[in-house]
Formats: C-alpha cells, sequence, structure tokens
C-alpha cells in the first residue's frame, strides 16, 4: 500500500466516525423536519399574573387553572432534568403568567442548578416581587433575567396594567442588578394611544441605568383577541422613533443565529438596543426554543395550535426515556414557521399568560 493511501483512509475514516456520532446525537436531541434544533426551553410556572396588562388579559382576570392541573414542582424539575440531560437542552428560561407567584420557585432554581451539565437559568418577569427576592433567587442559581416595563410614566403604567405597581417594578430592576442577575434586560411593548412616543425616553433611561433594553411588537396573544394588524407599532415604527436621539448601528448583521431580537449598537456602543419583530420579521428558520406550559404541555411555537401532553405520560408512571421519546417526536412534528405573515392566521385559544412567554 503507498504510503499516501494511509492518511486518506484514516481521514475517510474519522469522517465515518463524525457522521456516525452526528447521526447518533441527533437521535438524542430535539430535532425537527427543517433541521432545527431545540437547545432553549421555556417553562411556564403559573398562568396567574398580578397585573391585567390591557394586551394580555381582561380587568377581571381569566380563568386561572386548577391546582390539580398544574405540575408539582418536583414534575417541572424532572422535565427539566430529562430536557438537559436526555435531549440537549442548555438554557432554561422561567416563565408565566407571573412566576414570581409560584410559592416553589426559589427550590425549583436550585435543583435544576445543580443539573450536570447545568444550563443557563433566567426568568422572564413583570418585576413585581423580585426586590424581596432577587438575592435568593441569585443564591439558588439564576443566572439573570427579563423584567416587563412598558412606560417611565406611572400613570401610563397604570392605565396600561390596571394595577399601580410602577415603583416596585423599578424597584425591582434595581434589585436584580445589585443581586447580579446581569445583564438585567427590559421588555417593553408599544401601544397607539399609549406610550407609542416613549422608546427614545425608555432607551436613554436604560442605557443610564445599565439595562439591556428590548422592543417587542404586540403580537397576536391576548385573551380578548382584540389584536389586529393594522395600527400596530412595528419594528419600522420603533427604530425611526429612536433614530430621532440616537445613532444605531446593527450589531453582527445576518449573523444573529437563533436569538430573537435583532440587536443595535447605541451611538457606536457599547449600549445595545434590542427590537424582536414576532410579526414583521418572523425569525422562525432559526427557532431553537421548546416550550412547556404550566398545565405539562409541550408547545412547539408560541402560536402553535397544537399540543402533546406529557403530564399524563408523567401521572401514568412513564419512565424518562418515554417521555424522551414523546417530546423528540412532539417536535419533529413542529411547523416550518408561525404562520403570522398568512393573511389565514388563526390566533391561539391559549393566551400568552397561559402559553409562557
Amino acid at each position: 500500500m503507498r504510503a499516501s493511501a494511509v492518511p486518506r483512509r484514516l481521514a475517510y475514516a474519522r469522517q465515518g466516525e463524525t457522521q456516525r456520532r452526528s447521526r447518533e446525537l441527533a437521535r438524542h436531541m430535539l430535532i425537527d423536519t427543517y433541521g432545527r434544533v431545540a437547545t432553549d426551553l421555556r417553562v411556564s410556572l403559573t398562568d396567574r399574573c398580578n397585573l391585567r396588562c390591557t394586551y394580555c388579559m381582561p380587568e377581571e382576570g381569566l380563568s386561572w387553572l386548577a391546582k390539580p392541573d398544574l405540575l408539582t414542582d418536583e414534575e417541572i424539575v424532572r422535565l427539566v432534568r430529562v430536557a438537559v440531560t436526555t435531549l440537549g437542552v442548555t438554557e432554561v428560561r422561567f416563565t408565566g403568567g407571573e412566576p414570581l407567584l409560584r410559592p416553589g420557585l426559589t427550590g425549583i432554581v436550585q435543583e435544576c442548578a445543580a443539573l450536570a451539565p447545568r444550563p443557563q437559568l433566567s426568568l422572564t418577569t413583570n418585576g413585581i416581587g423580585l426586590a424581596r427576592t432577587a438575592g435568593a433567587l441569585k443564591e439558588a442559581g439564576l443566572d439573570r433575567v427579563n423584567v416587563s416595563l412598558d412606560t417611565l410614566r406611572p400613570e401610563v403604567f397604570k392605565t396600561l396594567t390596571r394595577r399601580d405597581r410602577h415603583k416596585d417594578v423599578l424597584a425591582g430592576l434595581a434589585a436584580a442588578h445589585e443581586a447580579g442577575l446581569t445583564p438585567v434586560k427590559v421588555n417593553s411593548v408599544l401601544m397607539p394611544g399609549h406610550n407609542a412616543d416613549e422608546a427614545p425616553d425608555l432607551l436613554a433611561w436604560a442605557v443610564e441605568h445599565g439595562y439591556e433594553l428590548r422592543f417587542i411588537e404586540q403580537m397576536p396573544l391576548d385573551a380578548q383577541h382584540g389584536w389586529k394588524r393594522e395600527g400596530m407599532i412595528t419594528a419600522g415604527d420603533i427604530l425611526a422613533s429612536l433614530r430621532t436621539r440616537f445613532s444605531l448601528t446593527e450589531e453582527g448583521a445576518g449573523e444573529r443565529g437563533s436569538a430573537p431580537a435583532e440587536r443595535w449598537l447605541v451611538d457606536g456602543g457599547p449600549y445595545r438596543v434590542g427590537v424582536i419583530a414576532s410579526v414583521t420579521r418572523p425569525f422562525c428558520a432559526a427557532c431553537d426554543r421548546t416550550r412547556l406550559t404550566a398545565d405539562g404541555q409541550i408547545r412547539t411555537c408560541l402560536f402553535a395550535s397544537e399540543e402533546t401532553d406529557l403530564r399524563a405520560a408523567l401521572r401514568s408512571g412513564a419512565p424518562d426515556e418515554e417521555i424522551a421519546r414523546i417530546w423528540r417526536q412532539a417536535m419533529w412534528g413542529k411547523k416550518a414557521g408561525s404562520g403570522l405573515d398568512d393573511p389565514s392566521f388563526l390566533q391561539p385559544q391559549r393566551p400568552m399568560s397561559a402559553i409562557g412567554g
């Protein structure tokens, strides 16, 4: 055999081994028919909330899930463990409703932080109650938080949320920053007739306090089903408003990956602002998320109309391997996109508070 053929054969052998390992890995991951791999798990801990945001639910609230229908703390930790140790999930975000209303939250975070490999752990919250819990959550293993705040004006906050808790949210943000739950991200939704003019003020405030601001287009996930495409404040509108006061430079154009936000350097940096344009600039092709509702349903997309029941399997005594199989099968059937850009799009029956953000 010629000497030159040996390295070639070795290279072919290594290539074959790499392909075999890739196929084996794929059998254990949450992959879909379009080649997307879900590594980001959103876990809703409750459908309840202590605000009544006009773009989310009616003033009187909703018919909340009954306690027996909710996953227990132990069931949540078990499903997160399956996702992380068996299915390749590397990031876990706890959501709601309002996750700070979950009595066992700190314990859930602590259990999930002890998993190996350890996932990145974050929390999306309205910030009420964060002032008294930020330190404990950080100590339990939480890495960072996203806090919803749509306005700097207390009177507008009261109108939008139907609650007078603006000071509590600001205190929660400060406590999160002090506790090291950074980067502290602030999520803002602009609504016509309320806070549509606040984009530049919100960004100036975020830069001053060291928060990373992200504007989110209003999505069709309100319980009242009152969302209308016409008149909504789009990503284009938001950027145009910000540019009246700031210079914006797109960060990593074309290299966004699976991140939902397009990010812009503010006045050359280092501060950034993000825009999540789920409606006008969908990013479905790079989606890496899988979702678990508070009652144990897998959703492959925020706007999905179908769900897969994991709670029933859990409570019937299914082993982890069967839970993982059901989860993989659900994700394999994930659709190519949310359908938001289709005129025939139908809003899902579950509102945002019941799905988890």
